[in-house]
């Protein structure tokens, strides 16, 4: 493992990701408010935030979410993230430093796209902040399914395979 990687894990005191990688929450909104689902209102913290490791050959695999989601860099290499938005269109956003190449400190990922990441050098790492609003709930999290989104998106079926387990 990465020296500095392990350094932030331990410092930051992650933990394993059920994505891959690692994280922490580390702010959660005290205010509150209720969003509309389909015949119930569920109540929401109004925003929360995390640490997200990468390290190495690590990946966060295809997910959604029922809220926007913003990615902050903060240290290590450039990561690559995926988004298949929801009319099946493949967009790649490097999240990084080198502003100059193209990279971004940070980006938005729209609910309901489904979106994978890695870190685009395998013998370092990255470490980043995601901002959830409204606040994450791990009931409106969802990891995709192998068979489900080939189904879906059969264009995109070998990032696909990259970034899902097996069904």
């Amino acid at each position: 493992m990465n020296e500095k990687a392990k350094y932030y894990i331990q410092k930051l005191q992650l933990k394993k990701h059920p994505e891959g990688g690692y994280y922490r929450e580390i702010y959660r909104a005290n205010e509150m408010f209720y969003i509309d689902q389909p015949k119930k209102s569920l109540k929401r913290n109004v925003s929360t935030s995390i640490y997200f490791l990468l390290e190495g050959a690590q990946v966060s695999k295809f997910h959604k979410l029922k809220s926007d989601e913003q990615w902050h860099f903060y240290d290590g290499t450039a990561v690559k993230i995926f988004i298949i938005d929801e009319y099946g269109k493949l967009k790649e956003i490097i999240l990084g430093k080198k502003i100059e190449s193209g990279e971004v400190f940070q980006t938005v990922i729209k609910k309901s796209n489904w979106f994978a990441a890695e870190v685009l050098s395998k013998k370092s790492y990255a470490l980043i902040g995601c901002t959830v609003s409204p606040g994450f709930d791990f009931s409106d999290f969802e990891l995709g399914k192998r068979k489900n989104l080939t189904e879906d998106y059969p264009k995109h079926i070998e990032i696909i395979k990259k970034f899902t387990n097996p069904d």
